[in-house]
């Protein structure tokens, strides 16, 4: 399935996107088109298995309005261009804002040969869509607020958070207004999601 038989990464992409009632297979096949073309298929149901069996791979839930992505395949960089011709259409599908994890493992790269100080070439990226700029930050907001908490409630207790989760919301209250002020309107935000993970702290696979 794998355009490449020596890609220097396997790439996984992980997310749930909730799609319009009025969404059909012939259309998400389209806006997923990137995707399946990359792999080197013909269409949805013949690039949507993954590399790894036990992962379920592309999957359109129909009655629950629902794209399930855990789909790994064998790639290089340029993949980073299907993905935000993907973004794109998925913004015209999408009932509310959802959050796409992407991660590129370094294939060449092995922990246990390599010398302590050696890096991997992993990196790890964080796409948004939504059918609106406001449905995407309200997912952005929601990850960093999840994140922050659980951060700090290592040292504090989530009573006494509120102060903190007031200026994360006006921070992005901020960013909105800005957003809508700019001729960026129609552009779709992205996330860094905290860059490369290198090394012995290598992203774990998602396990099903």
């Amino acid at each position: 399935m794998a355009q490449y038989d020596n890609a220097p990464f396997e790439i996984h992409v992980h997310g749930d996107v909730p799609l319009r009632a009025d969404v059909t297979y012939a259309q998400l096949q389209e806006a997923l088109k990137p995707l399946w073309r990359y792999a080197g298929a013909r269409s949805l149901a013949d690039g949507a298995e993954s590399a790894y069996e036990e992962e379920p791979g592309i999957k359109f839930d129909a009655h629950e309005h629902l794209l399930t992505m855990c789909w790994t395949i064998n790639g290089d960089e340029d993949f980073r261009q299907q993905l935000d011709e993907m973004c794109m259409s998925l913004n015209e599908l999408a009932e509310q804002g959802a959050a796409i994890e992407v991660t590129f493992y370094d294939a060449e790269f092995d922990e246990e040969e390599e010398p302590p100080e050696a890096e991997s070439r992993d990196d790890f990226i964080m796409l948004f869509v939504g059918p609106t700029p406001a449905a995407i930050m309200q997912v952005q907001r929601d990850l960093l607020v999840e994140d922050v908490v659980n951060l700090m409630e290592r040292h504090f207790d989530s009573q006494e958070l509120g102060g903190v989760v007031a200026e994360i919301d006006k921070l992005f209250s901020q960013r909105f207004d800005a957003l809508v002020s700019s001729l960026e309107i129609g552009k779709p935000p992205r996330g860094g999601g905290g860059g490369g993970s290198h090394g012995g702290g290598r992203r774990p696979r998602h396990l099903h």
